[in-house]
């Protein structure tokens, strides 16, 4: 038995401004940092032994916060379970974007096949976290303990993956910073 801890990681400047941060290199903010602290506290019993990060600096501060404790982890940094690529909708407001052009944000926001311009959609998005798995699920070993820090998106794809939900469900989950999903297999 395997025990799967998937977390997004917590709030950034972009996420508190409603800005599509996709491919951006931004960090935790402060309310971001707590709610780090507290998916490490929520796992701080966890036997954790293997460990996945972006290659994204939100992903691997919201991990290193969470491994605080932990010793002798193996940790991966894997570019597959990093955030959704806007393309030039990137560090652009989804307000601003939503209210000039509701139509084309509705798309570009939550459409399965359609990427906003220059960007990935979310089933591009889906097909490289599930390589990922395929990649990676079998190196898992029985009473392994894996945490994996990712992204609203990322997070869509593994959710979809381990819930066996449809993808309408996937597309319309809000993945919350802070939030952890456990899966056992």
């Amino acid at each position: 038995m395997v025990k799967i801890f998937i977390f997004r990681h917590g709030e950034t400047y972009d996420n508190k401004h409603h800005d599509f941060s996709g491919w951006r290199n931004v960090d935790l903010d402060e309310a971001g940092i707590i709610e780090a602290q507290k998916i490490r506290d929520a796992l701080k019993d966890e036997n954790v032994n293997k460990a996945y990060q972006s290659d994204l600096i939100r992903s691997q501060t919201t991990l290193q916060i969470v491994l605080e404790g932990h010793e002798n982890v193996d940790i991966v940094t894997d570019t597959r379970i990093k955030e959704r690529d806007y393309g030039d909708l990137t560090a652009l407001s989804k307000d601003e974007i939503a209210l000039n052009d509701p139509e084309a944000f509705k798309s570009w926001h939550r459409s399965y096949e359609t990427p906003p311009p220059n960007g990935e959609s979310i089933k591009d998005v889906e097909e490289r976290v599930l390589s990922f798995l395929a990649e990676e699920l079998p190196k898992w070993k029985a009473n392994d303990v894996v945490f994996i820090s990712a992204h609203g998106n990322s997070i869509r794809a593994m959710r979809r993956f381990f819930e066996n939900i449809s993808i309408e469900e996937m597309c319309s989950y809000e993945n919350i910073p802070g939030k952890i999903y456990e899966y056992t297999i």
